[in-house]
Parts: structure tokens; sequence; C-alpha cells
């Protein structure tokens, strides 16, 4: 890995980025528990095994003082009435936030705290979003037809935590309701450090 100055473009059409380390996909079958309707997920997972979301990640030391930072692409479509999203995670480092730059589509980021404080903000081509620390995060696209594409940055040394969330969902939920996207109670979500 080169420690000098890079540059590199990103795709104005599909939002790929022209150089990248690392390429995540994640399909319907790794987001198990995390969507509302269960019948729904499992009916769409035995026709298919759709891909929800990708990422490109440009890799640094995973240590403080670099930024690691990528794309993300969270495709359109929905289970059930709720629209397809990210995992979502908390950074394993609680006291580090991350910045999001929208190219393209529209969507929305669903946040909270350990302490189960919430945040819904709008994302939408040109705007940018900042998670502050102690904030997971989980970008979710309401788009019919286009992709949800951001660009974001985080502290090297930030981590993922992906397992709290997996085990007590997001407060929230968006889902489509009467042609528009809602946000709504997620019923399955449980309070943190109750079981």
């Amino acid at each position: 890995m080169n420690n000098i100055p890079f540059t590199f473009d990103i795709n104005a059409a599909d939002g790929l980025p022209t150089k990248y380390d690392n390429h995540i996909e994640r399909h319907l079958s790794a987001m198990k528990g995390q969507y509302w309707d269960n019948a729904a997920y499992a009916a769409l997972l035995s026709q298919n095994d759709e891909l929800l979301y990708e990422v490109y990640e440009l890799q640094r030391p995973q240590v403080a003082g670099e930024l690691l930072h990528g794309i993300s692409i969270v495709h359109p479509g929905k289970v059930g009435d709720e629209y397809f999203m990210t995992k979502g995670h908390f950074h394993t480092v609680l006291e580090t936030g991350e910045v999001y730059y929208c190219l393209k589509g529209q969507g929305f980021m669903v946040m909270e705290t350990p302490e189960g404080e919430w945040a819904v903000e709008e994302l939408r081509a040109g705007g940018v979003l900042y998670v502050p620390p102690r904030w997971a995060h989980r970008s979710v696209n309401c788009g019919s037809a286009e992709d949800l594409i951001t660009f974001f940055i985080y502290p090297g040394n930030a981590g993922h935590d992906y397992g709290t969330i997996e085990a007590q969902g997001f407060r929230k939920l968006i889902v489509e309701k009467d042609g528009r996207p809602a946000v709504i109670d997620n019923p399955r979500w449980s309070k943190p450090g109750k079981k």
C-alpha cells in the first residue's frame, strides 16, 4: 500500500470508482432477520437471492489518523413494504463519526445511539450527511428504479459492529405507505440492554 497522495474518479453514470481494493456484495440471504416481514423475506428469497447493495472500498491502514473511504450502492427494491437497505452498524470505536455524500438517488439514513435515541435524515443527490460519534447508521433506498449511491469516509480505527444491530434491530423502519416512504416503529426492536 502506497503512502503517497492519490486521486481517483467516480463514474457519474453508475457511481463506480475508477480505483478500488475491495468489492463487497450483500445479497438478500445475508439480511436474515433484518426485515420486518419474515414471510415476504422468505418468499422473495425463494425466488432469487437478490443483490441488495455493494460497497467499493479503497483500503488504508485501520489505524487512527487514516481515513477509510469508498462507495456504497444500494439497489432499488422492497421486501414486502420495506425498502432495500444496508445491514447498518455501530462503529467498534463508538467515539468515531462518519460522513456521507450522496452522489445519486434518493433515500434515508436511519440512525440511533446505544441509549435508543434515533434520527432519520434524507439522502438526496448533492446532499452531505454527518453521522456523529455513537450513532449506528443504515442507508435505505426509497427510489423505485434508481440506485442510491453515496461516498463515505470515516476514521481508520473506527471498525464495524454489525452484531448489535443484528441482535436488536433499528428502532425505526422505512416502509412504503400510500405510495410514499414512511418512518414507522420497528415492532421487533429490543431496547438496549434488554433481552
